[in-house]
């Protein structure tokens, strides 16, 4: 996840970081030209890299000032460019970066799942790029972190801190029945011969096969590794980007790798996953470009999921339902649909405020 993205914010703001410790991703990547190469991760970096030419890394460097350099309320920093209305590739063009460079701005940096984000307005983009290089400069070398112990950390944060304020879980539970009542909104969640009353449910796709609709697949590869991952300067953690362009594809593959370093694995093992969209008959074909990166592996578990979202926001039976995982492997989809359930129960957006002190101290 991005060290300064929103879903760190919110496990900040929501006190969850008192029971997670954090450890830095080592390096950024993004598959380019047949080869892995590292997102700069600072000006040095970025004369060092081979992902451009001399002449490209000044217009590269003429474009991110201007990124890092523009405020809304001085037209000055704005050089002719209405980045609210004008599409972000009107800005590339005004910069004349080639389209090597926009793939690896576009989806390493920016992140974005597909191209379509070019004929948006660029204030869009401008956001997520500031973002990637705020996280860069609040560690360095990387703009991601990740959790020790694995992701399981995260629900067994909020389960800890849910417990604190009267909050019950109850795992391995097997759900046999969603309740509703005469005028079809939900009244309970029955397990066997017990029901537990509610006014309100919230739930992925898998409890409610007959509220969701699919709209796509994803392949997912879980490899075990001994080695770390070729042509990374042996790095223990990598966030890796292989746009869809570079492969002749509709959509990214996605490698995130981790180790015994994070304390997911023995130690001098790696684990890595590699995911994609799924774009045709062969799923696994459709990862060869990522796992051909990997170099040998010990072990290998490739899985096809459905990729499914709810029909209705839920405001008739109450029962909220998220979407399905998708192919990226840096939280950013996940926030906005964290968000999106947020504003549907509550009717509101979702702001984090500045908490009083005294609330905070009393915790």
């Amino acid at each position: 996840m991005m060290a300064n993205g929103e879903l760190v914010r919110i496990l900040t703001h929501t006190d969850v970081t008192k029971y997670l410790e954090f450890k830095q991703i080592a390096g950024s990547f993004v598959y380019r030209d047949g080869k892995i190469s590292k997102v700069p991760a600072s000006e040095m970096e970025a004369v060092r890299s081979p992902l451009m030419g001399l002449f490209e890394k000044r217009r590269a460097k003429k474009f991110f000032e201007y990124m890092q350099n523009w405020r809304e309320d001085d037209p000055s920093t704005h050089q002719g460019l209405d980045i609210n209305n004008i599409p972000m590739s009107a800005v590339y063009e005004k910069f004349g970066l080639e389209p090597g460079t926009q793939d690896f701005i576009g989806h390493a940096m920016a992140l974005y799942l597909d191209d379509s984000y070019l004929t948006r307005p660029a204030r869009e983009s401008y956001n997520r790029i500031i973002l990637y290089i705020t996280s860069v400069a609040r560690y360095g070398k990387s703009p991601y972190i990740y959790p020790l112990y694995g992701l399981g950390e995260l629900p067994q944060g909020f389960a800890r801190l849910s417990a604190i304020y009267g909050g019950t879980y109850m795992l391995d539970k097997r759900v046999d029945e969603i309740v509703y009542d005469a005028n079809g909104k939900v009244c309970g969640v029955r397990s066997g011969d017990e029901t537990a009353a509610t006014k309100q449910v919230i739930g992925d796709p898998s409890y409610f096969p007959d509220k969701v609709r699919k709209i796509g697949k994803v392949v997912r590869a879980i490899c075990l590794l001994n080695h770390p991952i070729p042509n990374t300067d042996d790095a223990d953690s990598i966030q890796l980007v292989i746009p869809q362009n570079q492969v002749g594809r509709k959509h990214d593959i996605y490698i995130a790798s981790v180790s015994g370093t994070h304390n997911v694995c023995a130690k001098n093992y790696y684990l890595a996953i590699v995911s994609t969209i799924v774009e045709s008959d062969n799923p696994e074909a459709e990862i060869k470009p990522g796992l051909d990166l990997l170099g040998p592996c010990v072990e290998k578990v490739i899985n096809v999921t459905d990729l499914e979202e709810p029909i209705e926001d839920g405001s008739k039976d109450q029962v909220f339902i998220s979407r399905s995982y998708d192919a990226t492997s840096h939280f950013g989809t996940v926030c906005e649909d964290v968000k999106s359930i947020y504003k549907r129960i509550t009717g509101q957006d979702l702001i984090l405020k500045q908490r009083p002190k005294d609330e905070e101290q009393g915790e």
